[in-house]
């Protein structure tokens, strides 16, 4: 399997706070990758990187064949992307947040349409089409009319993946998108992503839902303190994590008997 996101030596500050402290990572064409670990060890950083929403001091990132942020010139010196390529290259990153941000005077069909017209131009027609099929996917056929304000967080949050997948992403990255859920309504959202994952959707996915992580991903990532600690199958992290910080932390989340000793 070809490599659809290759991180490099990824290092990212505010001031002079280091938050991500050489992180190397590569995620494999149709693999589901989940990232954990306690708040502030950079796992959203991590992701916004990937996307180019936050710049990043050091390293190489590339995405679907793309560099993010920063690249080499004809000469192999360090230059920053042009941003009509970094455009282009988001147009193949989907992305979903813990807030869903719908616009709240569209429907949920108009979202989901908004950028294939506005940003990719396609024809209104076929984008209303495919728009239809990708909220049937995620189960809300009887809410193409419905506005964010008539919608549950949890179909709000459907509607968000569904904005994403309009764009025909190469990659989706999840950042925590059942924290802002009620507890009844996590399982919905998580439904819809374990049949992306079926589907061999590439994924990488932060995330505080253990058993999401057990289930469907192919590769569990723990992270603290801006670096990755530990990482493997979720067979060997999550029930016999070899790190003293992996064990502390799933320790802390995990019944004591969901971990071999």
């Amino acid at each position: 399997m070809s490599d659809v996101i290759t991180i490099r030596n990824l290092h990212k500050s505010y001031g002079a706070t280091p938050v991500l402290r050489g992180i190397d990572l590569s995620v494999a064409r149709g693999e589901v990758v989940c990232v954990i670990g306690p708040s502030g060890s950079g796992k959203s950083t991590l992701l916004q990187c990937l996307n180019g929403l936050e710049p990043f001091e050091h390293g190489e990132v590339i995405v679907a064949g793309q560099y993010i942020g920063w690249g080499p010139d004809r000469a192999g010196a360090r230059q920053r992307v042009p941003e009509r390529e970094m455009t282009r290259a988001r147009t193949r990153i989907g992305i979903v947040f813990q807030q869903f941000n719908l616009f709240p005077h569209m429907s949920a069909l108009a979202n989901v349409m908004e950028a294939p017209v506005q940003v990719l131009r396609r024809p209104r027609a076929a984008v209303e089409a495919e728009a239809r099929a990708l909220l049937e996917r995620v189960g809300l056929a009887h809410k193409f009319n419905a506005y964010p304000t008539d919608l549950s967080g949890g179909q709000q949050q459907r509607v968000a993946i569904a904005r994403a997948l309009a764009m025909q992403p190469e990659v989706m990255l999840f950042d925590e998108v059942t924290s802002a859920l009620d507890p009844e309504l996590v399982g919905e959202v998580l439904a819809v992503m374990r049949g992306l994952a079926a589907e061999g959707m590439t994924m990488l996915v932060v995330t505080h839902e253990i058993g999401f992580a057990r289930e469907a991903a192919h590769r569990v990532v723990f992270m603290d303190q801006g670096v990755i600690v530990e990482q493997g199958p979720p067979s060997e992290v999550l029930a016999r994590p070899r790190e003293a910080r992996t064990q502390a932390f799933l320790g802390r989340v995990l019944r004591p008997e969901s971990i071999d000793a």
